[in-house]
């Protein structure tokens, strides 16, 4: 994405993908040939911006599955067997292509999700970032481990566990169906991805970059729809060995519950409630600004965005008082606008739930320091809503203990190191947890303390690639990065062959 790209100009590009898109409307992508839903049904697409239509797609259910579940079945063999270089080679080329068509990708999920394109044009890149990672990872992804013994040469080796269904969420779409496909195909998994159906565009993109870079027909599977209709029979689905899933935790709890009867092996990223923890001897200023971008970024629809502020009593009042002016100078506008902080939420449906817990904060008796819950001036038309931030919070309200998943932050002071941690693990997700202090002991107490799959100390959440990234607790199951990825995709097997004559117990002799 050009720099120099004003609003207007984004909108002209806009309006010809736009026209491009409307006028064939979407399609799965079932062995590599685009199609309609079996049952001819289609529901329409809106763009959060103005709630326009920007297409149309299929209504699939259990029939697009179920060929699509086949598709992924008959090419798994060849796939799985072809040779690592060549898989390798592939996934580069999937890279190569996006960063070519990165300006269409961030332009696309920006009219499709409402996301800035300030950021999304970064998500656009780290999308071929996550292909060429794994793509270097390929060659390596079958090694084991050797484990001898006097009498006994055991090795491990990894091999793909077959089709997998990969189901994504809304937030930054692409850049998650990246995340999920790119380990996957590495391994030499064929899949079945089911998208969104508030945010089905770049997802359709992707599957024809993939088809353009040649992964096989049928590697790749894409089938729209709604959970209940296409989501169920795809985790239900005797085919398909392993489901990936980014987004709810009480969807997890019924994706599990689905895959039970034929035994998937389940990876959940879900929800989180997740503190940025702030002492009094933390560098304040950076500390403001890595509160304000882990939570307002992305306008708030983030798992890992730090949602409960947790603030030691001495500088409690100072940096509240910094907060809310600075919260109150961000700026809503366009998500094509260069200039936009945060534009509209996914849907009108987002909007009420979000703007909802403004007057359940206020019943609850914290302080409203920021926002009022409505459409800012001018922009009705849209989802957009005004930042949200509450002080004086108590650690059981609503407010601090649901996840809301938006621009609206909760701020709580503390007095002790004990009295944080509680605050911090009294809620029922772990995803993440951010600590600021300039104390070595004080912050390994408090990173070993915390109940979160990861910590960062004195950042945001920045990502190192090769590195776990999941949560426990209602947070999700598993870790996906690096060589995490591929204890999901792929079964270990173990090899033992005996080096010479050992003891034999006889029988029926």
């Amino acid at each position: 994405m050009a720099k120099s790209s004003t609003l207007a100009e984004n909108l002209e590009k806009v309006a010809g993908y736009r026209e491009q898109i409307g006028k064939r409307g979407l399609k799965n992508i079932i062995n590599g040939e685009h199609r309609d839903a079996v049952s001819g049904r289609r529901f329409e697409n809106g763009t959060p911006i103005d709630s326009s239509l920007i297409c149309t797609v299929p209504d699939s259910d259990g029939r697009d599955i179920d060929q699509a579940a086949q598709a992924a079945r008959d090419a798994f063999p060849a796939w799985a067997a072809m040779a690592a270089k060549q898989r390798r080679d592939l996934l580069y080329r999937v890279s190569d292509l996006i960063v070519a068509y990165a300006e269409e990708l961030a332009l696309l999920e920006s009219l499709d999700t409402g996301q800035p394109i300030r950021f999304m044009s970064k998500a656009a890149v780290r999308g071929a970032e996550n292909f060429r990672f794994f793509a270097d990872r390929v060659e390596s992804a079958n090694d084991g481990r050797s484990l001898p013994t006097k009498k006994f040469l055991n090795y491990t080796i990894r091999q793909p566990i077959g089709p997998v269904g990969v189901i994504t969420p809304w937030n930054t779409p692409f850049m998650l169906s990246t995340w999920k496909l790119a380990p996957a195909l590495a391994s030499g998994c064929t899949v079945v991805h089911k998208p969104a159906e508030l945010s089905p565009v770049t997802a359709l993109r992707l599957s024809e970059i993939l088809l353009e870079a040649g992964i096989p027909a049928g590697v790749v599977n894409l089938v729209n729809g709604y959970g209940e209709t296409a989501g169920k029979p795809l985790t239900e689905h005797p085919d398909i060995k392993a489901i990936a899933f980014v987004g709810e935790s009480v969807t997890g709890s019924h994706i599990m519950a689905q895959g039970a009867p034929t035994l998937k092996r389940v990876h959940f990223e879900l929800g989180g409630k997740n503190p940025v923890i702030v002492f009094a001897d933390a560098d304040l200023d950076r500390a403001l600004d890595a509160a304000i971008f882990m939570k307002y970024s992305l306008n708030g629809e983030r798992c890992t965005s730090s949602s409960r502020l947790l603030v030691e009593r001495p500088v409690y009042d100072q940096f509240a008082d910094r907060l809310v002016q600075r919260v109150k100078k961000l700026k809503v506008g366009h998500p094509l606008d260069p200039g936009t902080e945060i534009g509209p939420l996914i849907h009108q449906s987002h909007w009420q739930k979000v703007s909802s817990y403004v007057a359940i904060g206020q019943e609850e008796g914290a302080t409203l320091a920021a926002g009022d819950g409505r459409h800012p001036i001018g922009l009705e038309k849209g989802a957009y809503i005004t930042p949200t931030l509450f002080t004086n919070a108590a650690p059981s309200m609503r407010v601090a203990q649901e996840e809301i998943f938006g621009p609206f932050l909760t701020v709580i002071p503390f007095d002790s190191d004990e009295e944080v941690l509680a605050i911090a693990n009294g809620v029922k997700y772990g995803l993440a947890a951010y600590i600021w202090t300039q104390d070595v002991t004080r912050a390994l107490r408090m990173a070993h303390g915390v109940e979160a799959g990861m910590v960062w100390v004195n950042s945001q959440n920045v990502r190192h690639l090769p590195t776990p990234f999941g949560g426990v607790k209602s947070s999700g199951i598993g870790r996906d990065g690096g060589d995490y990825s591929f204890d999901f995709y792929m079964e270990t097997k173990n090899i033992s062959i005996a080096l010479g004559d050992h003891p034999i117990s006889k029988m029926g002799v």
